[in-house]
């Protein structure tokens, strides 16, 4: 939605915020008044001419853009209309415009009658008024302009209240029905009321923003107001989806092609399409792909008019839009695709024109378009609109459809007999898992369903079987789900989300290939299946996707188990056929010319050593190829090129499958509705098999048992809820439902969702009448900051109202929520009004708990404000609580809370009052929950701590210089001269444009200007300072990344360089301060990211010369003397920033462990975790539990001290439970208890102890929250497999001083975030401060993108450690979690503008590291080099031998792949020579696989695979499995031809070279994959540290 803006200031382009206009002059008389529909349009005919994307300040309809495919009036009708029009002069004043394209405009004049018969048009129990004017000023809010509104439940109409989709407005004219709210959303409690207007209008225009803000913003103006269109009416959905998709594919266009938006206007059509076809994937109005390269061809012409009405008006450097090709390749394949219908719609005389070209370039004269749009009559704009809308109706319906290889009704049989020859000998189905039912992982609570909406996951070492448990092939299956399927069919593995990895083609059976994915298998869950219906194959690059559909899921098959493996190969050698057939046929030049006979004689001249060859009888390669059909017609079905899918070959299988097979299934809607039966699966009876290694039901307290297992009980899935439907609306409805719902997948937002619980006030809760009683009830006792004498206590209507008391305001006669309010103190204003101070006390569905919040508890906010006591309604009980805090007290406190729980219940049954209660504030701007201010809270001194809160935040939008001119306060910061500052690099140069290759992302960025403050300059006519009036002169320091990449690789990056350059910057470029200091004073501590904001200078650079030297003895430099903004450093000098409470810097992590917090690491891997907190001093890691042993094994070789249980930790914590004697309050499976009494004494008598730990933390995996199902919200079964619950449960029991949370970042939207509100809820009501946050690794010293998320806790009495302020450069956005009511958090500031220190590269990481090779194995080698960059002598220590420098070994074919990837930036598979070359074994294959650049558009365009690391760039995400063809395929050397070796992946997460790993090379590289880099627990670190230590000073 846009936001309301001043008048523009012609200095500065206008922000893409919104429309604003200048209000309508009326009267307090003119409500009654009939409004001129023609109020304003004079200047805008006038001014057609023109030309700006962005309006004029005299009205909205000034625009100078062409606003439609073809709508402007001609000259006549436009000089009769201006006499009808008021003087342009009554509208005044000047507005800033969102900037928009091309809109929409009907300017014919009609009269509207709705009648009651014919209105189809919903309404409301709303407020409804009938003047739209009265409507306006109704929901009127701080307009300085044209009024702006919010319309929502709209539809338009025409004037028999017709729906018409919005295009109509080109030949009809159109008016609204809606809901009118304020343009600015309400930031109350209560839902927003909005006025209800019906028939107004007419719709005069309509506008497309949002360009900037990567969302689109439709706008429907009359000539009343502009009108951001928020959500349309159910019944009017239909007609606005498409109008919407427009507006999106505009938007996502501008994205791919604008420069500022991080897009590249060289793209070729194919390449935006491609990006369109995966940025609008997201929708449900497309089928595939293919559907949305349709959709956006056929609105290209629409999207190039829209987009050149930018060019006008932009102020950046952007390459124009009609300048740009591939824009121009869109508008003009439309046209071309326009020609058929064109053809058929011309009349013989040729003056029918559908379309309306505009030409090409900027210079295009506006007139010109206005003539070409005269040119198409209203009959053929009528025309187009039709067929539009019937392509879209159209393309609708194939939503759900799927390429059928022979007809769509029918699918033909296999027999099995017939297929039996081709596979082995009978054999059965054999496990020592314990598996777990896939009903308990997805349930079936739901009616019908897409299969395509299915929950997708990847099954590893799997097997399937019969009811006997008899292995059998695939192929028994249909490929198209049928509903009479006379074979069941069965299945088990082991469940992980689905990275994208499929089995390799290329390589030869038995082999390991660097592509294959079964080296996952042991991290999932062992599950079984319900019985397959149907299953599919998809192929690209030298990949093959083979994918299976229960009723519950789809599954991507991994690996299979080796005792299946005999069954797999024949469907894989069956794909290579087909796919070696595809090639022989896309070799041909006539395709037709090839007859089934013809392609089975050339198949039986295969090459015996050809993985696809048969025999070299034809009559026993056509047996192979009709019995083994189904596959080959599958993968044919799916080639792109519609000759080979129509070729004589298919059809002659195709004739020869029916004459072998004479059973035919009817093939069934790709809709499920799920039986009701039990798995039939013959897993289900077999006893469960006692595994250490096995998925089990976490071990939990009952305390966490409670708190999720009420959710998932009292919450059911809304689909659940609706009752049957019949079957010709239940489709649409499915359909509805989910296109309603939010899939907002920005990278930088994550939205959390959740219904707000209604709770509404007791209705025999007395209430004061209107005109109570009002007096007080003792003297005053002081008086306010304003003077105004303070009461402790006042009467109304006989009701005591106390200080520390909390009452109800505004409450309604609506289910909604009323606004609750704390009573700080009570005050007599100055005409004698009896007032209160009250604080808001916010319900905790209303914060980020959402549904998972305690219908009783309220949180106390910083949300303050006067009001009269006679606006109080009634009184309310809320009990502040403050129970002891510690495990000692923890039984007690259950115990007090479960007679409190008794109590509500009894009260809630006998309809009294409901007691709230609060112990916790709610601070959402920081992204916190807080120990309530108990010591200033309810004081009636007068006195607000809210209030003094606020005072402090605006004291930082102070700006004041001081009378001698030596010194400045900005942004609360002291500034004097000489001070070191940091400057915003834009101020000196233009911001450079970043690499669009992933390992390119921080090129170009720029870190911080370090800077010496010379001189404050203020303008001498201006009396009192202003920041606009004030600059600063300062003299520059470059670093050595302004001089070249290579000094600043081998530079410190602490360096900076003298300069006699000084500038004169503005005060808003300062971003804070800095030191500079002489090098001696700066320790060399090992730890990197130690020392931070403090900075080096021995050399003198020239910049016009390029030349380094020592500093001239008359050149004296002014080192700093002061302090920093960091308070680590203020103390002493010499000591390491943030991290430099040490005595001596680099001696302090030597600190005695009793100085340190005893710590537990769960889940704790090698132990990134840990290795970064030891490293900050803040913490002594005593004991780690890690589920897999070569994990284990690295940890305690890393951490000696520590005692590592190598066991699952739901085991552990029934051991902890049963030693302390509170078995009682233990919740665990038999299995559980029986491998906690068989553990040995001595882990026994190891175990730690409640009061012996004073930290945990740990990142619990969620493999089973990534696959879970999206219709369903109340599974508590399969919930209580997830370790989450173990881990919180480990925080109850042991109730630490501190707890940290690690997880992906996508943790805090797993299962819509039940999971992370849940987790949020459980700290809480354990008493514990809580705040939650996601962080970027690379912004805190290493060279890789990895995204975490992180949830502190502290309890009561400690400081709440607060979040690490990033010091790198990094191209990520703002990480942004959107909490209750739009507010918006994010932990961290994004770094990509600019950051104290520059990004860590590639080569500053593994630059100096000795070449190997593919394969290379040898586990210890000399360094043979000096470490050159800072990062590099850091991170290696005083080691002298390097280790684990081993590389994953390729296949032949993926290493001549990577020889021939040329050795640049961003170079992938893109780049390889089309070439055959020939294998070590005679065989012949192409360079480039023939499918990858044809299934390219499927995937994104494989973009990375095989791709080359950027030495000046950064590492990808680091993964548990590099490979060329993964899920993260850049993967190779930047010079070398090998895949990244451990070491290299071990520095790219910032492990030092001394860190050692276990287990074989699969294992290591898991370990690094799996673990938190050690510098950005170490940032953690320090900020636990500075938390702790504050607590020991107060």
């Amino acid at each position: 939605m846009g936001a309301k803006k001043a008048a523009p200031n012609n200095d500065f382009p206008a922000k893409d915020n919104g429309p604003k206009r200048q209000r309508l002059q009326l009267t307090s008389a003119e409500t009654s008044q009939v409004i001129t529909p023609n109020l304003g349009r004079k200047k805008r005919i006038s001014d057609m001419g023109a030309a700006s994307g962005v309006e004029n300040g005299k009205s909205k309809d000034e625009s100078v853009v062409p606003k439609t495919e073809g709508e402007i009036m001609d000259k006549n009708t436009q000089k009769k209309r201006r006499s009808l029009a008021v003087s342009s002069d009554q509208i005044s004043g000047t507005r800033k415009m969102p900037r928009r394209a091309a809109a929409c405009k009907d300017l014919k004049e009609k009269s509207v009658l709705i009648s009651g018969k014919s209105c189809i048009i919903e309404t409301e129990k709303d407020h409804t008024v009938e003047e739209e004017i009265v409507a306006v000023r109704m929901t009127a809010g701080q307009d300085d302009g044209r009024p702006n509104r919010r319309i929502t439940e709209f539809i338009l109409h025409d004037e028999n209240g017709t729906g018409q989709p919005l295009e109509m407005l080109e030949v009809n004219d159109l008016y609204i029905t809606g809901v009118i709210l304020p343009l600015e959303s309400s930031t109350g409690k209560k839902k927003e009321k909005g006025i209800r207007c019906e028939g107004f209008g007419r719709v005069e225009s309509w506008d497309i923003s949002g360009y900037e803000d990567g969302s689109p913003v439709i706008w429907i103006s009359t000539d009343v107001a502009d009108y951001d269109c928020q959500k349309p009416a159910a019944s009017y959905k239909k007609f606005y989806d498409r109008f919407f998709e427009k507006a999106r594919a505009c938007i996502e266009v501008y994205k791919k092609l604008a420069k500022s938006s991080g897009g590249d206007p060289d793209i070729s059509l194919d390449e935006l399409l491609a990006g369109m076809a995966r940025s609008m994937s997201g929708s449900k109005c497309f089928s595939g792909t293919a559907s949305i390269k349709d959709f956006v061809i056929s609105q290209g012409e629409f999207i190039y008019k829209q987009l050149i009405g930018l060019d006008m008006t932009s102020k950046t450097k952007d390459k124009m839009f009609a300048d740009i090709p591939a824009l121009i390749a869109l508008r003009d394949e439309t046209k071309k695709q326009a020609n058929d219908l064109h053809t058929q719609l011309m009349p013989s005389n040729g003056s029918l024109r559908i379309d309306s070209g505009t030409g090409d370039g900027k210079n295009t004269n506006q007139m010109d378009l206005v003539d070409s749009a005269n040119h198409e009559d209203e009959d053929a704009k009528l025309a187009r609109l039709l067929q539009e809308e019937e392509y879209w109706h159209s393309m609708k319906q194939k939503k759900h459809s799927r390429s059928a290889f022979v007809s769509n009704k029918y699918y033909i049989k296999i027999n099995e007999d017939e297929i039996a020859n081709d596979y082995p000998l009978p054999a059965f189905y054999k496990t020592s898992l314990h598996e777990t039912d896939e009903f308990i992982v997805f349930d079936n609570d739901y009616d019908m369903y897409d299969t395509e909406d299915l929950p997708r996951s990847m099954l590893h070492n799997w097997s399937l079987y019969n009811s006997d448990a008899r292995l059998v092939s695939l192929e028994l299956l249909p490929m198209k789900p049928c509903p009479d399927i006379d074979v069941a069919i069965f299945g088990s593995g082991v469940m992980t989300s689905d990275d994208g990895s499929g089995f390799h083609l290329d390589t030869e059976a038995g082999q390991t290939s660097s592509a294959g994915s079964g080296a996952q298998a042991a991290d999932g869950m062992p599950i079984y299946l319900s019985a397959i219906k149907e299953w599919m194959i998809e192929f690209g690059s030298s990949m093959i996707f083979i994918s299976i559909r229960t009723d519950m899921a789809w599954y991507r098959l991994g690996k299979p188990a080796k005792q299946y493996a005999p069954w797999y190969d024949t469907v894989l050698k069956t794909a290579r056929l087909a796919i070696s057939i595809i090639t022989l046929l896309k070799e041909q030049s006539r395709v037709s010319r090839l007859s089934f006979g013809d392609v089975i004689k050339k198949v039986s001249e295969f090459n015996q050593k050809d993985g696809s060859y048969i025999s070299s009888d034809p009559s026993t390669v056509e047996r192979y190829v009709v019995v083994h059909g189904q596959i080959i017609l599958q993968l044919f079905a799916e080639f792109p090129d519609d000759k080979i899918r129509r070729s004589a070959f298919v059809t002659g299988l195709s004739k020869k499958m029916e004459e072998r097979h004479h059973t035919k299934w009817l093939v069934k809607k790709n809709k499920v509705v799920p039986r009701s039966e039990p798995n039939l699966n013959p897993r289900a009876a077999v006893g469960p098999i006692v595994s250490k290694r096995k998925a089990m039901q976490a071990t939990t307290t009952r305390l966490i048992n409670r708190i999720w297992g009420e959710y998932y009980s009292n919450h059911l899935p809304e689909d659940s809820k609706e009752g049957a439907v019949n079957e010709s609306r239940e489709e649409d409805e499915v359909e509805e439902q989910e296109d309603n719902e939010d899939e907002d997948h920005e990278e930088e937002l994550i939205l959390l969702e959740g219904t707000a619980k209604k709770h509404s006030a007791s209705k025999q809760t007395k209430t004061f009448s209107a005109n109570a009683e009002i007096r007080w009830e003792g003297k005053p006792e002081g008086k306010t900051r304003s003077g105004y004498p303070v009461y402790k206590q006042a009467i109304i209507n006989r009701e005591v109202i106390c200080v520390g008391r909390s009452v109800l305001v505004d409450v309604d006669e609506t289910d909604e929520l009323p606004d609750m309010y704390y009573v700080e103190y009570m005050f007599e204003s100055k005409n004698g009004r009896k007032m209160f101070h009250g604080r808001i006390l916010q319900h905790g569905c209303h914060t980020v708990l959402g549904n998972t919040a305690n219908e009783r508890e309220v949180f106390l906010t910083n949300e303050c404000k006067d009001l009269g006591l006679q606006d109080v309604k009634q009184t309310v009980v809320v009990n502040i609580q403050k129970r002891p805090w510690g495990h000692q007290h923890r039984k007690d406190n259950i115990v007090a809370d479960s007679v409190d729980r008794a109590r509500a219940e009894a009260r809630k049954k006998k309809g009294l009052p409901t007691e709230y209660y609060c112990k916790s504030l709610y601070w959402p701007e920081r992204g916190a929950f807080f120990s309530l201010p108990f010591d200033t809270l309810g004081q009636g001194s007068g006195i607000c701590s809210s209030c003094k809160i606020h005072d402090i935040e605006k004291e930082k939008d102070t700006f004041n210089v001081n009378s001698l001119k030596s010194g400045f306060l900005f942004k609360g910061i002291e500034y004097s001269l000489n001070d070191y500052v940091y400057a915003s690099p834009f101020e000196f140069e233009e911001k450079i444009e970043q690499g669009t290759h992933k390992s390119g992302r921080n090129v170009g960025l720029k870190a911080f200007v370090v800077c010496q403050v010379l001189e404050i300059v203020v303008k001498k006519e201006i009396k009192h300072a202003e920041i606009k009036s004030t600059q600063v002169k300062i003299r520059r320091f470059f670093r050595p990344e302004d001089v070249s990449n290579e000094k600043a690789y081998c530079s410190d990056i602490q360096e900076v360089y003298y300069s006699d350059e000084t500038h004169i910057i503005s005060v808003d470029s300062i971003e804070g301060k800095c030191e500079v200091r002489k090098k001696s004073d700066i320790p060399d501590c090992s730890t990197p990211g130690m020392f931070q904001n403090v900075f080096f200078c021995e050399l003198l650079y020239d910049p016009a010369t390029g030349s380094l030297k020592k500093l001239p003895a008359h050149i004296k430099v002014k080192y700093s003397s002061g302090q920093t903004s960091d308070d680590a450093a203020r103390k002493r000098k010499g000591k390491c920033k943030e991290g430099d409470e040490l005595a001596e810097p680099c001696k302090e992590v030597k600190r005695l462990d009793e100085k340190r917090l005893a710590t537990l690491d769960i889940f704790a891997g090698c132990g990134g975790l840990s290795q970064g907190l030891e490293q900050s001093g803040v913490s002594s890691t005593k004991w780690a539990i890690e589920y897999e042993e070569p994990a284990g094994d690295a940890f305690k070789a890393n951490h000696p001290e520590a005692l590592v249980f190598i066991n699952n930790c739901n085991v552990i914590l029934r051991a902890v439970m049963e030693k302390s004697g509170d078995i009682d309050d233990c919740i665990s499976t038999s299995d559980a208890a029986e491998l906690a009494a068989k553990l040995d004494e001595k882990e026994i008598s190891s175990l730690p102890m409640p009061g012996q730990v004073d930290f945990v933390n740990g990142g619990p995996p969620c493999q089973g929250f990534s696959g879970m199902n999206r219709f369903n919200q109340s599974s508590w079964s399969k919930v209580q497999c997830e370790m989450i619950l173990a881990f919180l449960s480990f925080a109850d029991y042991f109730r630490p001083r501190y707890f940290l949370l690690e997880n992906v970042r996508n943790f805090v939207s797993f299962n819509k975030g039940q999971t992370f509100r849940l987790t949020l809820a459980s700290l809480l009501e354990m008493g514990y401060q809580v705040r939650f946050g996601i962080l970027e690794a690379g912004a805190f010293g290493v060279s890789q993108s990895r995204k975490r998320a992180f949830i502190w806790a502290a309890c009561p009495d400690d400081v709440l450690p607060e979040w690490p302020e990033p010091m790198h450069v990094f191209a990520a956005p703002e990480l942004k979690i959107t909490l209750s009511e739009g507010v918006q958090y994010a932990a961290v500031r994004s770094t990509a503008n600019g950051a104290p220190l520059r990004a860590i590269t590639v080569k500053d990481t593994i630059g100096d590291l000795p070449a190997v090779g593919n394969g290379a194995s040898k586990g210890n080698m000399e360094y043979q080099n000096d470490p050159v960059s800072w990062f590099q002598r850091k991170i290696r220590g005083e080691m002298v031998v390097l280790t684990d420098h081993i590389s994953k070994e390729m296949n032949e074919l993926n290493l001549i792949r990577c020889k021939k990837i040329p050795k640049r930036p961003g170079a992938d598979w893109r780049d390889l020579p089309e070439e055959k070359v020939t294998l070590s074994n005679g065989q012949v294959v192409d360079l480039i696989p023939w499918c990858l650049p044809n299934t390219a558009e499927r995937h994104n365009q494989w973009k990375g695979l095989f791709g080359r690391l950027d030495w000046q760039g950064n590492f990808p995400t680091s993964i548990t499995d590099p490979q060329p063809m993964g899920k993260v395929g850049m993967c190779f050397h930047p010079d070398q031809d090998r895949i990244l070796t451990v070491r290299e992946c071990a520095r790219s997460q910032g492990f030092p070279d001394s860190y050692k790993f276990s287990g074989n090379i699969i294992h290591k590289h898991r370990q690094i994959g799996n673990a938190v880099p050690p510098p950005l627990a170490f940032a953690l670190g320090r900020k636990l540290k500075e938390a702790v230590n504050s607590k020991s000073s107060t």
